[in-house]
């Protein structure tokens, strides 16, 4: 039988995230599956761990262990841990499984206080896989050589780079041009990705399950200048114009960025790489919004919409 390779991603600066790594350390030894950390996980426990044994046992991602090889990976943190793991593995086989250390945590599938039943039902394959569509981003220069490529799991945002200077844009979809305007930027957002910046930015709440890309102008200086929600076969298009004084910026998730000077396009479309996350729950989208922005649902008449009224799922997908 094959080693059980699962890969832990840590905040490694948060003492919660650190004992819960030790938590997982043990749970998943117990069950004969191997323990995996980025190099720089390993770096920094190395920093902050009081046992520094156990993270003798610990394997490296790319080191010791394959990507290819990690059959999940194990997410301690909130959503911006999500986003680093989703890099870790990207293209590959392993799901995520986020475990909320942080606050709103809108991605993670289980919270600290059910760590220990979470781990035990990913070892026994108790868990489904959401495929999350993802974006492919890229960036042509004036003469049209493509200069920069990248992808996104919650946004792609072209921004100004100077806060004193408005950026003058031109959008597209598919290759046709549809409205020019100042602005402070463009939001280009993922359903998964709708209630991150989209969200804050005044776009539309889209359902995982619906497949479409959504475009949201911000502080547009225009009177057509409203949140699109486009189809994710077409391609959009945001051409920074050559009359800007100033220059942008792209930004894939927060995480990843590149300027954009003065006749740039940024083209961005459906990723051919979903982003495959691990779902021990039936929890409908519509309890996850309530249950993370703590709406207020007095008065329903309904069935209870308690998630925890929601039968967990019980066939494995490995």
């Amino acid at each position: 039988m094959s080693e059980r390779n699962i890969l832990v991603v840590v905040h490694a600066h948060r003492d919660d995230t650190v004992a819960a790594a030790e938590r997982i350390y043990h749970s998943l030894k117990a069950a004969g599956a191997r323990c995996v950390l980025s190099a720089d996980d390993m770096r920094d426990l190395r920093e902050v761990a009081d046992n520094q044994a156990i993270l003798d046992d610990f394997l490296v991602l790319g080191e010791n262990v394959a990507v290819d090889d990690v059959e999940l990976a194990i997410v301690l943190g909130g959503d911006g841990t999500i986003l680093r793991a989703a890099e870790l593995v990207r293209g590959r086989a392993a799901p995520i499984l986020g475990i909320n250390m942080g606050h709103v945590g809108f991605l993670a599938e289980s919270e600290r206080d059910d760590m220990d039943e979470a781990v035990r039902r990913v070892i026994a394959g108790e868990y489904t896989v959401e495929e999350r569509l993802a974006l492919s981003v890229r960036v042509k220069n004036r003469e049209g050589d493509t200069i920069y490529e990248t992808w996104a799991l919650n946004e792609a945002t072209v921004e100004k780079a100077s806060r004193e200077r408005m950026l003058e844009v031109v959008i597209a979809i598919d290759r046709r041009p549809l409205s020019s305007f100042g602005c402070d930027g463009v939001v280009l957002s993922t359903p998964t990705g709708s209630t991150a910046y989209n969200f804050s930015a005044g776009g539309p709440v889209i359902w995982p399950t619906v497949q479409a890309i959504s475009v949201v102008p911000l502080s547009a200086h225009a009177l057509f200048a409203r949140p699109l929600v486009i189809d994710p076969s077409s391609s959009v298009t945001i051409e920074v114009l050559q009359r800007n004084q100033g220059t942008g910026v792209l930004w894939c998730d927060g995480r990843r960025s590149h300027d954009l000077p003065q006749g740039a396009r940024v083209i961005v479309r459906r990723s051919a790489q979903p982003v495959r996350l691990a779902r021990l729950h039936t929890a409908l989208f519509t309890d996850r919004l309530v249950n993370k922005f703590q709406l207020p649902v007095d008065g329903w008449r309904g069935a209870d919409p308690a998630t925890s009224a929601i039968p967990t799922i019980k066939d494995a997908t490995a």
